[in-house]
This record gives structure tokens, C-alpha cells and sequence, in this order.
């Protein structure tokens, strides 16, 4: 069984208009709170991101911050967290934050928590780390992409063995009790050398 002792979390920094989002965002950082496991995530006070973090610190849990210059000087930063750790820009973050975690569980957001989630699977896909990586589908949020997915795989576009690289699940106990059972598949190295 892999030991999760800190979390990264992609999510957005917007609210969003369905409540049962923040109310599973809040669940989530209660319940890393409680299991010890610490968070990592972009550091921002506003959104999903700040409703996670303040549940996570509200339960005594440990949070570590990772945001951008940029951003930090916008004034969303939250200033009560564990740790901040400023970074000069978003590839530095993506980076630390990989760096500090045992895994990534993605939650609701928009076009930047998508980009973190696939390049963090990408990553996985090329072979860079064997972290496990969770998608919390709350409310059916994910269906539509990950039917995409699927069509993907149909298409031959993308491998069932990487497709399984996402876990997927809609309950926050469930998808920790998956991710500290992920074992991924080996795939031979797809990417052949040119022999024209």
C-alpha cells in the first residue's frame, strides 16, 4: 500500500454556481486533515482552492502553498497557510508542486485545472513518475470528459493502459483508498525511432 503523506490538489479558483462542489472540496480537506495527509495545492485564498485549504487548516492539517510571483502580487495569496513557496512562473509551480507530493487528485475547475491534471497524466504517460492520480467527479462534473477519454481510446488515439492511469471516482474515502492501491501498468516505450 503507497503511503500518501502529502497531496497535491488542482482545482479552480472560482466558486463556481453548484454548491455541492464546495461542499465536497471542504469534505476533502477535512478528510486530509484527519488522515495526516498534508495539502498542496496553488496557494490562492479565492475559489475551490481557498475553500479546500481553509477546511484542511480549520482541521488542524498541515498546507503548503505553491504560487507564481505574478499571482502572489495580485493579492490572493492566502496568508495563513503551513508553508508558501514562490516560484518565478506556472512551470516552476507545476514543478515543486510534483515535487512535494505522493499524488494528485484533481477536483471541479476550468481551463487551468484541466492543463495541470493532463500534464501531471502526461507525465505519467512518458514514464517521468508512477504517482498515483485521482479525478473526484463530484455531481457528475467529469462525465463529459471522460467520455472523451473513452472516445480516445475507441479512436486508437490513446492507449486503455493510460487511460487507467486516471482513477476515477466520486467518493473522497473510495478514491484515497484507490490511489494508495495504484499499481500502474508498465508500457513498453511507444515513442519508436525514426528509421527513414
Amino acid at each position: 500500500m503507497k503511503a500518501l503523506k502529502a497531496i497535491a490538489v488542482f482545482c479552480g479558483s472560482s466558486e463556481g454556481n453548484d454548491t455541492t462542489i464546495i461542499f465536497e472540496a471542504k469534505a476533502l480537506g477535512k478528510t486530509l486533515a484527519n488522515e495526516n495527509i498534508t495539502l498542496v495545492y496553488g496557494a490562492a485564498k479565492i475559489g475551490i482552492m481557498g475553500k479546500i485549504a481553509q477546511s484542511s487548516l480549520d482541521n488542524h492539517g498541515n498546507v503548503i502553498g505553491v504560487i507564481p510571483e505574478f499571482l502572489k502580487l495580485k493579492e490572493v495569496v492566502h496568508l495563513g497557510l503551513t508553508e508558501l513557496i514562490t516560484t518565478n512562473n506556472m512551470h516552476e509551480r507545476k514543478l515543486k508542486m510534483h515535487e512535494l507530493s505522493d499524488g494528485f487528485i484533481t477536483l471541479p475547475g476550468g481551463f487551468g485545472t484541466l492543463e495541470e491534471l493532463f500534464e501531471i497524466i502526461t507525465w505519467a504517460q512518458l514514464g517521468l513518475h508512477q504517482k498515483p492520480i485521482g479525478l473526484l467527479n463530484i455531481n457528475g462534473f467529469y462525465d463529459d470528459l471522460i467520455k472523451m477519454l473513452e472516445t480516445m481510446v475507441a479512436k486508437g488515439l490513446l492507449k486503455m493502459a493510460n487511460f487507467e492511469l486516471l482513477i476515477v471516482e466520486n467518493d473522497i474515502d473510495r478514491l484515497l483508498d484507490k490511489m494508495r492501491n495504484f499499481k500502474p501498468k508498465m508500457v513498453p516505450k511507444w515513442l519508436k525511432p525514426d528509421r527513414t
